[in-house]
């Protein structure tokens, strides 16, 4: 009797995975942080091993610490994956026109 491996693509995970981003907020803004442009990458190889390159609204940001932690939990909360590793970057700094025509008209910028 064979094992059938189950084997997901990388492009139907790396959807999950903006699916999951879109559930968390900016504790300050009321736009998520994929729409709001924090996200800047995500790396997913053959092993389901994910990288998230993001940035923060400032290097100040008061949520610093726990932001990148909450992404990296919620994320790993995809069975398929094996392991999520969460950047911050500040190059290039964030602005607002990194933010979806959706986030704009969120916050009433449109």
């Amino acid at each position: 009797m064979s094992k059938e491996i189950e084997t997901i693509d990388t492009q139907e995970l790396g959807e999950k995975i903006v699916r999951v981003l879109k559930t968390i907020y900016d504790p300050e803004i009321p736009v998520d942080i994929y729409e709001l442009g924090l996200i800047y990458d995500v790396f997913v190889n053959d092993e389901n091993e994910v990288k998230i390159l993001m940035t923060l609204t400032s290097p100040n940001c008061p949520v610093a610490e726990s932001l990148p932690m909450e992404v990296e939990e919620k994320v790993k909360s995809i069975d398929e994956l094996k392991d999520v590793e969460v950047e911050i970057t500040f190059d290039p700094p964030w602005t607002q026109e990194l933010m979806s025509e959706e986030a704009k008209l969120e916050l009433g910028m449109l």
